[in-house]
């Protein structure tokens, strides 16, 4: 019985093996990780996957007494960012173009179920002649791009960074010292946020790829960089238009009857990007600045507020919230390597006037009120061949208050949090 076990055992070891050689022509590169993450937060706070995607410290909600329901702390944890992929180099198509391809999977799942296989990347590229390449599929955003901070936590600097894989086509020209991008994208596991579509109004809202789908238009992205050895320096706009709702619920003041009208709303919105990085022997430096408007999609605060709404149909048009956000990292190091990174988040408000109910802006998206964001982090990890143990402490502030009329944050106050982080990672 147990050589039976073992021969069954050797037996689905080897079908990889066997799947993957079976191709003439192909190269296959399989590669993975198991990793381990110990958290602690000081404060309840702004997260996805149960704490290991970290945000910012959520606002004062006090109970009957007055006291802080969010100021407690908190910890867990998880092999959830554990993860397996495979990158392929095919044959050529005639002489011109070379294929390849990489599809990767980890644990995390979706929302707020774990423990379930998601795709991170999945993308088919085609390199032509004389440098030019088109990728299909899921994978980084441009606005994530190349430069990204090389930090522990998981959110990889988001809110600051701006964070998402999505389906998209790029296209990609380099012509010796510049690299020219264009892509055209799409939502999936990323979504902007918008009016719930199960309630009459807007007081509530969701995360959904409903608002893209219902605008047609796919997202825009173009960016221009400049190479040299060390050195990568570039600039990117982006277009994203989406449409909040299809239809109102409007309720007739007359009869009190409730009246269900198709109605034609789109909100229309440019962010722009900048962003260095350089590497000289053991150090790194990499900083990006984002000026944002409505780019919710992309794991970082902001939205869009109500500019108007017809009494008759409930038809509203929108304008979006900018929000400015930086980052700078420094890193040195190899076997011990230590370093700190700096992020900072400012509102800069709507671009109109809105509409308020009962004293309040009527806005739709994540972070409204907060005013301004700042977070400071050190690290230090200790690297082997194919492992690597770190430690990092991050304190961040955040400023709430009161949005007026355009949307500014007034009569801020500020809340702390201190977190840990403990990371155990083996590659394969």
């Amino acid at each position: 019985m147990k050589k039976r076990k073992l021969l069954v055992l050797a037996a689905a070891m080897a079908l990889p093996c066997g799947l993957l050689a079976q191709k003439k022509g192909f190269d296959y590169k399989f590669y993975g990780q198991v990793r381990a993450d110990v958290f602690y937060n000081s404060r309840t706070s702004s997260e996805t996957v149960d704490g290991l995607f970290y945000m910012y410290p959520l606002d004062e909600r006090p109970d009957a007494d007055g006291k802080d329901l969010n100021d407690r702390g908190l910890g867990n944890f998880h092999m959830l960012y554990s993860r397996v992929g495979l990158d392929v180099a095919g044959p050529e198509i005639g002489r011109h173009i070379k294929p390849s391809a990489k599809l990767e999977v980890d644990f995390r799942g979706s929302g707020t179920t774990y423990s379930m296989i998601r795709i991170r990347h999945a993308y088919f590229n085609l390199d032509f002649q004389r440098g030019s390449s088109l990728l299909v599929g899921q994978t980084w955003h441009p606005l994530y791009g190349d430069v990204a901070p090389d930090i522990l936590n998981l959110n990889m600097g988001a809110p600051y960074q701006p964070f998402s894989r999505a389906p998209q086509l790029r296209y990609r020209l380099d012509k010796q010292k510049f690299r020219l991008t264009a892509a055209a994208l799409w939502q999936s596991q990323y979504t902007a946020v918008g009016p719930s579509s199960d309630v009459a109004g807007v007081t509530t809202t969701a995360k959904s790829h409903e608002y893209l789908k219902n605008g047609v238009v796919p997202e825009f992205y173009a960016g221009l960089d400049y190479k040299r050895s060390g050195l990568l320096a570039g600039v990117g706009v982006e277009l994203f238009s989406m449409v909040p709702r299809t239809e109102s619920l409007q309720t007739d003041a007359t009869t009190g009857r409730q009246n269900v009208y198709r109605v034609d709303e789109r909100i229309t919105s440019l962010s722009y990007e900048a962003h260095v990085k350089y590497t000289h022997r053991d150090w790194l430096f990499a900083a990006k600045s984002v000026l944002g408007s409505n780019l919710t999609q992309t794991s970082t605060v902001g939205g869009y507020g109500i500019t108007s709404i017809d009494e008759r149909t409930g038809a509203q048009e929108y304008a979006p919230l900018r929000v400015s956000h930086t980052w700078v990292n420094v890193m040195y190091g190899k076997r011990w390597r230590g370093g700190i990174f700096a992020g900072y988040l400012k509102n800069l408000w709507a671009t109109e006037e809105l509409m308020q109910e009962n004293g309040k802006s009527l806005l739709l998206g994540t972070g409204t009120n907060l005013d301004q964001l700042a977070t400071a982090t050190a690290e230090l990890t200790y690297n082997l061949p194919n492992w690597k143990f770190g430690l990092e402490y991050s304190y961040c502030t955040a400023w709430y208050g009161t949005n007026d009329i355009r949307g500014k944050v007034t009569d801020t106050h500020s809340v702390d949090n201190h977190r840990l982080v403990l990371t155990a990672l083996f590659q394969f």
